[in-house]
């Protein structure tokens, strides 16, 4: 099934399938920083971007999904806030370069293929100083039933991440087993890599 067509499936459920609370890593790293410009890429149903727009943040999200868009639209309705929020690929997002204080990547897998493609391309948008903020499923997971890719080469490892944000001062990273509690898909102990990276200036 492509890609595109499997997350319309899924997010046409009527509950939101990874919960209405925010991502706990990205709640914690948002609320040490003063509000500026966000961009949630791979956004779906909005917990995080709802979560970045009541915290006072200018917030812009994106994904190639429909159904997701439109369930974001609905919970920002009904939490009073609203963001923009483009339907794309995220190699076609447009936006300045050096123009967001944060980018939040919260369970972005991409295929190994395109994945420094991307994250170069997005690091190029986040401003000297800036940061990206990241959550995801290292390479433990596979085997899992708590969520994430069930292809290897899409899981994180350390190593890979230090390789894509070289321009970057890596002021954490770290594995760890925590117990999600995000939704139906992701429950259970998991397997995750936690990074903040922020973009050197030159």
């Amino acid at each position: 099934m492509p890609m595109k067509e499997f997350w319309n499936e899924r997010y046409s459920e009527k509950e939101y399938v990874y919960g209405e609370r925010p991502n706990e890593y990205l709640k914690e790293q948002l609320l040490k920083l003063s509000p500026g410009k966000i961009l949630l890429p791979c956004e779906g149903e909005g917990r995080n971007a709802i979560f970045a727009a009541l915290s006072h943040w200018k917030t812009f999200a994106c994904d190639f999904s429909e159904s997701g868009k439109a369930k974001a639209e609905s919970l920002a309705a009904k939490n009073g806030v609203s963001f923009q929020y483009d339907v794309c690929d995220i190699l076609e997002y447009q936006a300045p370069e050096e123009s967001f204080d944060v980018i939040a990547l919260i369970f972005a897998h991409f295929p190994e293929n395109i994945r420094k493609t991307i994250h170069q391309k997005l690091l190029a948008l986040v401003k000297p100083g800036g940061v990206i903020i990241l959550e995801g499923f290292n390479k433990k997971q596979l085997g899992k039933s708590s969520g994430g890719p069930k292809s290897y080469e899409m899981l994180f490892e350390k190593e890979i991440l230090i390789k894509d944000f070289e321009k970057c001062e890596i002021e954490e990273l770290e594995e760890k087993t925590v117990f999600l509690s995000e939704g139906h898909f992701h429950d259970g102990e998991a397997e995750l890599i936690r990074g903040v990276f922020r973009k050197k200036f030159q």
